[in-house]
């Protein structure tokens, strides 16, 4: 992938807050007349654990940014149209109805747009070291769903 292909590409985990806006704005270019925007929030419940009230998120900080990008390249070498992407995490304790992951895809038509975002976060979730505690009214303990962690070029079949 190119320089100029990787300013395509914005990839960041933070303890911040995750600003909406800012990707939506990043993401939006003129050749692109498609933005899909999709937004993760910490819901109330798990399987079996009602009453959650945070989720705590830890993460191999050594290896979310590299992963992160290795999704989005995937991405473009899947779907060469796409104008930009942007692949945000948050890390730390965060409440109920707040914003823990975004993605952002650009593209010429609305397909393309939404078949990238969909394959995007069920990538990112399959391929980055990032894990969430559960806190519910009656206890804590790690999300029930992980799973071994696999290469986004493992993923990158065709569409």
């Amino acid at each position: 992938m190119s320089e100029s292909d990787r300013s395509a590409i914005w990839v960041q985990v933070t303890e911040e807050e995750l600003s909406l806006e800012d990707v939506a704005t990043w993401v939006t270019v003129p050749a692109c007349g498609a933005v899909n925007l999709f937004c993760g929030t910490v819901r109330d419940h798990s399987e079996d654990r009602p009453g959650v009230v945070r989720l705590e998120y830890e993460a191999y900080a050594d290896q979310i940014e590299p992963r992160l990008t290795s999704v989005a390249e995937a991405a473009h070498a899947r779907w060469p149209e796409l104008g930009r992407v942007a692949l945000l995490h948050r890390v730390g304790t965060l409440a109920v109805g707040e914003t823990s992951v975004v993605v952002a895809v650009s593209a010429p038509h609305r397909q393309e747009a939404f078949a990238a975002s969909s394959w995007c976060i069920d990538t990112l979730k399959a391929t980055v070291p990032i894990w969430k505690r559960e806190v519910w009214e009656g206890g804590a303990d790690w999300g029930l769903c992980s799973h071994d962690l696999a290469e986004a070029t493992d993923l990158a079949g065709s569409p």
